[in-house]
């Protein structure tokens, strides 16, 4: 049996020789001819449209529900980061960068963040 050829070991074992293009599988295709959706480029822009949540984190607090109760117009809380300190930039709960926070050019009364450190696939940032 081991000098037989790939069609005559598949007769051996009972398949006809149409059955490969009955059973062909997608996987084996090249990605632009793949029909599920997922591969090539309009697999690609269907995922880069996915919307996430992005928060930028400039601190948080601890504090009993009845010192929450207390809060009003004007109150003051406290947060756990310093001035100058970085934000974490985080998505869908996840921190994905560092940055600090600035002024937008165009809008002086809007803030934005300018990353100074990016998470790698290696995970670096740590929650």
């Amino acid at each position: 049996m081991a000098n037989m050829d790939a069609m005559e070991r598949d007769a051996a074992a009972g398949a006809r020789p149409h059955d490969e293009a009955l059973f062909t599988s997608t996987a084996r295709k090249p990605a632009a001819e793949r029909e599920d959706g997922f591969s090539g480029p309009r697999g690609l822009e269907t995922i880069l449209r996915i919307p996430v949540v992005l928060q930028v984190v400039l601190g948080s607090a601890t504090m009993p529900v009845a010192n929450l109760m207390k809060l009003g117009r004007g109150a003051i809380v406290p947060l756990d980061h310093r001035i100058g300190e970085p934000v974490d930039v985080v998505v869908n709960g996840r921190v994905i960068a560092r940055g600090e926070v600035v002024v937008v050019d165009e809008d002086n009364s809007r803030f934005g963040v300018s990353l100074t450190e990016v998470a790698g696939l290696s995970g670096s940032l740590s929650e």
